[in-house]
């Protein structure tokens, strides 16, 4: 079966964006980006460390460590994600003058090489816990994957928005900054969603990272049932936030290239 030249084109565009990408951001040895990986996780862990020592007695479980990365790290992935796809196009900016380049080259080649990033320090922080704590925990790989398929979700509507809104409005990127402040305090990272009173509880419940927290820990805590967690709003919030993002790059992308 013949293969599709156009496919076969855009797929040999993001590669090298991906590569393009690799070599800039962290080197051109092997080591640059093993170090990109490294040192988000040595991070995690050191504030996981001091965090278990002033607050012992975590909410979930007996852990605090483990409860601390089962909500650091799907938001620290999401914000990561987040703030990569929305520099996709300052980042290719010169690349896009070339015809068999696109604006969804540039996100799609970030997205990819970002989110295996992302999977990677994931997996090696709540491995590293779990062997140096001893720790017997059941984990429900289904769970955790339809979590950070809600993160990955929310990543990419966010950042194709923020991708046009930074591109179009220069002033847009330390107003995103300020908004952002609070979410690492509002999303349930060092609490449960269950011990917030009314009317707080009901004004929290529309943060989406609040449901991709929570889905995370449903799949790390066996005892813990996430009742309040909506996969469906979260996905469907990410759809229109992508669609909206995509049409309005779609419609001022020259704009955006040539200006």
């Amino acid at each position: 079966m013949a293969l599709n030249p156009r496919r076969t084109r855009a797929t040999r565009t993001i590669a090298a964006l991906m590569l393009r990408e690799m070599s800039t951001t962290y080197g051109r040895s092997a080591m640059g980006y093993l170090w990109a990986v490294l040192e988000p996780v040595a991070g995690i862990i050191l504030l996981t460390f001091v965090f278990s020592l002033a607050l012992r007695a975590p909410s979930l479980g007996t852990s605090f460590p483990l409860f601390y990365a089962s909500g650091m790290l799907p938001f620290m992935a999401y914000m990561d994600l987040n703030a990569k796809l929305a520099k996709s196009l300052q980042f290719s900016r010169q690349l896009l003058f070339y015809p068999g380049v696109t604006f969804i080259d540039a996100l799609l080649a970030r997205l990819l090489l970002n989110t295996i990033t992302q999977a990677m320090v994931s997996a090696l922080v709540l491995t590293s816990i779990l062997f140096a704590y001893d720790l017997d925990v059941i984990l429900d790989p289904a769970a955790i994957a339809l979590a950070y398929s809600m993160m990955l979700a929310l990543a990419v509507g966010v950042g194709t928005l923020n991708c046009f809104l930074l591109s179009s409005f220069p002033f847009w990127e330390r107003a995103w900054a300020i908004l952002n402040r609070p979410m690492f305090i509002i999303s349930c990272i060092f609490f449960l969603f269950e011990s917030v009173p009314q009317p707080w509880r009901d004004y929290l419940w529309w943060n989406p990272l609040v449901h991709i927290v929570g889905q995370t820990r449903v799949g790390i805590y066996a005892t813990y049932d996430g009742a309040y967690v909506s996969p469906l709003y979260v996905f469907l919030l990410s759809m229109s936030l992508t669609a909206t993002g995509l049409l309005l790059l779609r419609r001022y992308y020259s704009d955006i290239v040539n200006n």
